[in-house]
């Protein structure tokens, strides 16, 4: 082989190595590239779903093991916090509970003796009305706190059965006859005359509709309008709800559903506000299977709508 030969075949040789030491560099970053992009997929489907799971990775890499590791740590400590805040946020629900329960008896006690001095005719009588209907409305926030925290420690078990739900819309509508009247709203019921038959529960229902119907006195009294339509598809029955008042922005759309949240022009003193009527109707709602959202259109059309299963 002359030199010029062997100088062009250690050339080649020197050119070869190269090649193929760039080739495997390159493999090998395309592969850790993969594993990155799949530990990734994983860890986010973790999250979305919100599973309670470790990340999963086969790999020869040591330094993806080691970021493997520390990232199943992460979600150790994740899971941990979850269930302490699962644990104390059910035993704060619980306490809630026990102390409305513990409230409410002397509070009934209260009220019974203002009744027999009222029939007795002893004292006061304006002052004893006055102080009844105060003591009156510290119950009905009680009830209502004792309702919340029931259902909020999965403590109220709702008997289900078939259910006629236009009657029902009906008699609760009617329920506010007197009040409708006299501040002139203008009523429309959209309700079939033939059955429309839901699985529910009467009294939770009863109770939902009539928070939606004292949230549309008051807040949407402005529009002086009440409409109730029932519409049903396939597998749901949908109760709309709907004032034409000034509606509720955006920024409180999500809000309105929370404990203790109300609006700052409630100006109705004949259906009282507290911020738990919406909440409870929502949780109701939630123990029989649906739901209800909410669409505003300020001073155009504000629905609530209450979401069923149909009985089958």
């Amino acid at each position: 082989m002359s030199g010029q030969a062997i100088i062009f075949f250690l050339f080649f040789c020197a050119a070869a190595f190269v090649l193929i030491l760039c080739f495997r560099q390159t493999l090998s970053r395309s592969g850790m590239r993969k594993e990155i992009s799949g530990i990734t997929r994983e860890l986010k489907k973790i999250l979305d779903e919100d599973r309670d799971s470790y990340l999963t990775v086969f790999t020869d890499k040591k330094e993806m093991m080691e970021l493997a590791v520390q990232i199943n740590r992460l979600l150790e400590k994740h899971l941990k916090t979850k269930a302490d805040f699962n644990r104390s946020e059910l035993a704060s629900k619980r306490m809630l509970s026990n102390i409305s329960h513990d409230i409410k008896t002397p509070m009934t006690v209260v009220l019974g003796y203002l009744e027999i001095m009222r029939l007795q005719g002893s004292g006061n009588g304006e002052m004893l009305e006055k102080t009844e209907q105060k003591a009156q409305s510290v119950m009905e926030l009680i009830n209502q706190f004792f309702t919340l925290a029931k259902l909020e420690a999965g403590d109220t078990d709702l008997e289900l059965s078939k259910l006629d739900i236009g009657g029902i819309c009906r008699e609760t509508v009617l329920g506010f006859y007197e009040i409708l009247t006299e501040k002139d709203f203008q009523v429309e019921i959209i309700v079939p005359e033939e059955a429309v038959f839901v699985q529910g529960n009467k009294e939770a229902l009863q109770r939902i509709l009539f928070n939606l119907i004292s949230n549309v006195i008051r807040y949407g009294w402005e529009g002086k309008y009440l409409g109730v339509a029932l519409r049903e598809d396939e597998k749901m029955v949908y109760i709309d709800v709907t004032d034409k008042g000034k509606g509720i922005d955006k920024k409180f759309a999500e809000n309105v559903f929370e404990r203790l949240f109300t609006m700052e022009d409630s100006r109705s003193r004949k259906v009282q506000g507290n911020g738990l009527g919406l909440t409870i109707a929502k949780n109701l709602a939630l123990q029989m299977g649906g739901d209800i959202v909410l669409d505003s259109i300020p001073f155009e059309r504000t629905t609530f709508t209450l979401l069923l299963k149909k009985y089958k």
